[in-house]
């Protein structure tokens, strides 16, 4: 499920502003990386099951590997994890009204930091 109107979908900031802005809220990269694509999780794991909030970007100049870029956000999910099958995302999925608000809240969080270093075009 995609976290709509959020205010960093499609949001062009530098990748090291990003990275910290991501980790204060717990939001890791864990090797979910390369030269042009970086992806943020944390992991939920409540009484429903486990989930993951998940925050593509990819490099719109620059070099993620390097810490030499910048990019470009795209819109944040939510998924829950099936094992040993993965992560769903699909639209028929639940997700717990609890974990959808601190979900919203951990975003509305990383928007609020990196938006002074938004890059306008």
């Amino acid at each position: 499920m995609y976290f709509e109107n959020t205010g960093l979908e499609n949001i062009e900031v530098d990748v090291t502003l990003l990275e910290h802005a991501m980790n204060q809220q717990g939001l890791t990269k864990e090797g979910q990386w390369d030269y042009e694509r970086v992806t943020y999780d944390r992991k939920f794991i409540v009484r429903e099951g486990t989930y993951y909030l998940r925050v593509f970007a990819y490099a719109i100049d620059g070099d993620i590997d390097a810490n030499d870029a910048t990019v470009r956000v795209l819109k944040p999910m939510i998924g829950k994890h099936y094992y040993p099958h993965g992560v769903e995302y699909g639209e028929d999925e639940h997700f717990p009204d609890h974990l959808l608000k601190t979900c919203a809240e951990i975003l509305a969080a990383v928007k609020k930091e990196v938006a002074e270093f938004e890059i306008k075009a």
